[in-house]
């Protein structure tokens, strides 16, 4: 059943920005793109921070606020994305559940397990939708590569590999709260996240389905632990006196699923090359190399079958599908329906990330579930 409107002039949902970093920009740039939505308001750690992501959107008639409290005051607020640090979502979610607000949240959700139980339930409690922004899962070539799946082109799905390869560094906004170990924990949680989150859509057969891990096994390692010269892809440079990211930027994991699949995963933070997200999906009746296929579907075939399409192929955020995820938590909320990237959902892959960290530390596999 559709819900009722959003509680601005209009009639549309009205919605808080809550940070005012890099990936907010996009945040805003959907809303504005949706017929049923608008921005009224922005929070961040600083009033003139907030201030300067409105003038760069053409916002008219947006408060600006630099306490999130303050801002879930604001009586037309609906919806709010969380767009703040990783370390900060947890006590934002909270925050934003109590007050009834429907949550947009940025990966990853949190820095601990305790946290994921304390948003669990949170959102439980207060009943409001959420979805977390695993955007690529609205990527195009994730959507025909998800539906060849669903649709037997490769047959039954035994073995899926997904990558992750990015020299993250001072380059990104973000990076100086991200390379810490006390907040930014792993190369996973900070960016290998979105690998994972991938690994459990592609080894799950239905369309809007991702697999459900049952153990974990990771290996970490690398050369840029506590290095202070980064490498800046964007120039193909070297920076000297850096300050150094404080765990270990190469993380492997073998996955084993409750459907049989298994799945290998890794995150390269230490590479030297532009960005890159491999995809390897085989099954029963055919395989695919990144958008090359090979299938039963194609009789005859004597080479790959190459399939255009956009890729998962930079780390800037414009390129990056947004607008179809927030179309799509929209009509979630419209409909009353959980989105299939909700915070439940999404907990299951931040259960293989902290679950990997739990591995490299003893050397041994790691049950899952483990909240």
């Amino acid at each position: 059943m559709e819900q009722t409107v959003g509680t601005t002039e209009e009639g549309r949902y009205g919605v808080l920005i809550h940070g005012a970093g890099w990936v907010s920009s996009q945040h805003i740039a959907a809303y504005q793109g949706n017929p049923r939505t608008r921005v009224v308001a922005i929070s961040s750690r600083s009033k003139e921070s907030a201030r300067k992501r409105a003038e760069e959107a053409e916002l008219e008639s947006v408060s600006l606020y630099q306490d999130l409290d303050e801002a879930l005051k604001h009586p037309n607020v609906d919806i709010v994305s969380v767009c703040t640090p990783q370390h900060l979502h947890c006590s934002n979610v909270l925050a934003c559940a109590a007050a009834g607000k429907h949550i947009v949240i940025e990966k990853p959700l949190g820095i601990g397990l305790k946290e994921l139980r304390q948003m669990r339930a949170a959102v439980s409690d207060s009943g409001v939708r959420t979805v977390v922004s695993f955007v690529l899962r609205w990527n195009p070539w994730f959507q025909t590569l998800k539906r060849m799946i669903h649709e037997g082109v490769l047959g039954q799905a035994y073995y899926v590999e997904t990558d992750y390869c990015s020299h993250n560094g001072s380059w990104w906004s973000g990076w100086e709260d991200a390379r810490t170990a006390a907040q930014g924990i792993s190369a996973f949680l900070v960016a290998g996240c979105h690998a994972v989150d991938a690994l459990r859509w592609f080894a799950a057969a239905g369309e809007l389905e991702a697999a459900e891990p049952i153990e974990v096994y990771a290996v970490s390692g690398g050369y840029r632990k506590g290095n202070t010269t980064q490498y800046d892809p964007f120039h193909h440079e070297w920076i000297e006196n850096a300050p150094p990211m404080e765990y270990n930027g190469l993380e492997v994991a073998l996955v084993k699923f409750s459907n049989g699949v298994l799945g290998k995963v890794s995150v390269n933070m230490d590479c030297i090359m532009p960005y890159r997200f491999p995809i390897r999906v085989f099954g029963n009746r055919g395989s695919v190399m990144d958008n090359r296929v090979w299938s039963h579907h194609y009789p005859g075939q004597t080479d790959w079958v190459e399939i255009p399409s956009i890729l998962p192929d930079s780390s800037d955020v414009t390129h990056h599908p947004f607008q179809a995820q927030i179309d799509h938590f929209i009509e979630c909320i419209r409909e009353d329906r959980e989105s299939h990237c909700n915070l439940e959902d999404a907990i299951k892959t931040h259960e293989i990330v902290f679950g990997a960290l739990e591995s490299c530390r003893t050397g041994a596999p790691v049950k899952l579930p483990r909240i």
